[in-house]
């Protein structure tokens, strides 16, 4: 609700601060006085374009603000600057922003009806919730985008699973290349470091043997071999042991000591005897090297490496075969999901349609009301419903409001009724029975009069007084039969002041009220003017308890 609007320098307004009252507000004023001047200022506040004739002549900048109430307890303060060159700025509670940031922001707190560009209800997008609301389908609408977000849901995750199979086919042909390419080879731990130790011996087997043979002669075979002249050192330590005991522990480890070098002989005999067939083995050994590391240099860095890498593929592997049979599964849930949308849908659908139904015919009395008795506002539904790619959480509908002001005219978008008026009045009827906007958002009416008077002038008034009971209503009038009916009167007048025109606005009391109404109602204040005024205004404020029977938002199927 907007609780304050200060305007400066823009067009012919230097000064303006106005306080608004919740309820239903009316500005009167003569033909030129101003009045689309204010309703101008809110329209920046809307996002409006700006244009540098706005600016009063000889200020470098005109400047709109506006304090709003939100309605808990805080209060936004949005602001628009316009210079004199025509550049423009947009301020919320004085932060820089952008105007379509404003703009966005504006749409909650204002909707605008005589100026198509700031008007919710001709966006198509917004009238499936109007249906909604009308019929009183929020719950089902929220069961329906429950049933949608679990079915986007699964599907995304089916979507995944199959990218990630294509995916898997190549992964899974590169793992079980490597996993042959390894197991061709067989690779034990440690391995490489055993054939690195043969391979050294072998690639030095004469060298071994010749060693091997020299050791085991001296060993065996010489005339001063050492295994047999061993024989005579013992004896000697035997006869030292009788005399002297300490040498005794020496022949105790003879066993061990003659045993330890006739082992040692026999490896020395044994490895002189393999080197015969050394250059055959070492072959195989180096091609054996060889292919552990060509593994290595691949999945190593080490053998180590290369059996922990086996170890990944084959676990991998597994996942990845496992994960292919997950499709099949997400296949089916994605299916069951999309189902259990279409059929919530479908029910949805088919209770908007009867609500629609509804609407077209609650409508129609109050169209005739606001004279326009053959008019009729019906909601057309898309054939076959939308495609797969445009479902959304509100379901299968494509669903827009159409109207036909005359027999045999044939229904146009809301969006394209040439009319201000006819289209004030169409909105005034639809937020008169079915809504979407917050309580206490600013409703503005313009040009809601044009073509009507009487008693349907009385009854748009009392329309606009029962809206004023749940949002903020502004109402530019020249009929005295909607302006008897507001809770607040305001009046726009201008003057000229040391050769410039001014123009002001003034909050009217009741005796400024009842002299406004009769100049509306004969453009003189005479006493019969005046007691016309006040039996009108006393009249309205009494009507204002009896709606015609109006019915309330949301009364629809």
């Amino acid at each position: 609700m907007i609780r304050f609007l200060s305007v400066r320098n823009l067009a012919v307004v230097e000064r303006l601060d106005l306080e608004l009252q919740p309820g239903f507000t009316v500005l009167t004023g003569e033909t030129g006085a101003g009045k689309s001047i204010v309703l101008g200022a809110l329209g920046l506040l809307a996002g409006a374009r700006a244009t540098a004739d706005l600016v009063r002549t000889g200020t470098p900048k005109a400047v709109v603000q506006a304090a709003l109430d939100t309605g808990g307890g805080d209060e936004i303060v949005f602001r628009r600057e316009v210079t004199a060159q025509g550049r423009s700025r947009a301020f919320v509670n004085d932060a820089l922003t952008a105007v379509g940031g404003l703009q966005a922001m504006a749409r909650d707190v204002l909707d605008f009806h005589g100026q198509h560009q700031h008007q919710a209800l001709l966006d198509p997008h917004n009238h499936l919730p109007l249906l909604d609301a009308h019929g009183k389908l929020e719950r089902r609408g929220g069961e329906v985008a429950a049933a949608f977000a679990a079915w986007k849901a699964a599907a995304t995750e089916l979507e995944r699973a199959r990218t990630d199979r294509r995916q898997n086919v190549e992964r899974i042909e590169l793992l079980e290349f490597q996993q042959r390419e390894i197991e061709a080879v067989a690779p034990d731990a440690g391995e490489d470091e055993t054939l690195a130790v043969t391979r050294r011996r072998l690639a030095n087997a004469e060298r071994l043997a010749s060693l091997c043979t020299a050791a085991y002669a001296a060993l065996y075979e010489r005339d001063d071999a050492a295994l047999p002249a061993l024989g005579f050192v013992w004896r000697q330590v035997e006869e030292l042991a009788a005399f002297d005991p300490s040498f005794a522990p020496y022949l105790e480890a003879r066993a061990t000591v003659e045993v330890q070098l006739e082992d040692l002989a026999f490896a020395l005999r044994s490895r002189a005897a393999d080197a015969e067939g050394a250059p055959e083995r070492l072959a195989e050994v180096e091609d054996r090297l060889a292919a552990l590391e060509g593994l290595k240099r691949k999945y190593g860095p080490g053998l180590d490496g290369v059996l922990e890498h086996r170890r990944k593929i084959s676990a991998e592997l597994d996942a990845l075969r496992g994960a292919a049979g997950q499709v099949e599964n997400l296949t089916a849930n994605e299916e069951r999901a999309r189902a259990h949308f279409l059929d919530s849908a479908g029910e949805l659908s088919g209770l908007r349609r009867k609500t629609a139904d509804a609407l077209s015919r609650e409508l129609a009395p109050l169209l005739e009301r606001l004279s326009m008795p053959h008019a009729c506002v019906h909601a057309r539904f898309a054939d076959g419903g939308r495609p797969p790619e445009r479902w959304s959480a509100r379901g299968i509908d494509d669903v827009e409001l159409y109207f036909s002001a005359n027999p045999g005219e044939a229904p146009r978008p809301l969006a394209r009724i040439a009319s201000g008026g006819e289209l004030s009045r169409v909105m005034l009827a639809l937020k008169t029975l079915a809504t979407t906007d917050v309580p206490g958002k600013t409703l503005v009416f313009d040009e809601i009069d044009a073509g009507i008077g009487g008693s349907a002038a009385g009854s748009v008034g009392r329309m606009l007084s029962r809206l004023g009971e749940r949002f903020q209503v502004v109402c530019v009038t020249h009929l005295p039969q909607i302006a008897a009916h507001a809770t607040a009167h305001c009046r726009v007048a201008k003057t000229v002041r040391d050769g410039r025109t001014v123009t002001s606005v003034a909050t009217l009391d009741e005796a400024e009220r009842v002299v406004e109404l009769a100049r509306l109602m004969t453009g003189g204040t005479s006493p019969t003017a005046l007691a016309g005024a006040r039996a009108l205004l006393d009249s309205g404020q009494r009507g204002n308890d009896s709606v015609e029977n109006v019915a309330a938002p949301g009364a629809g199927a």
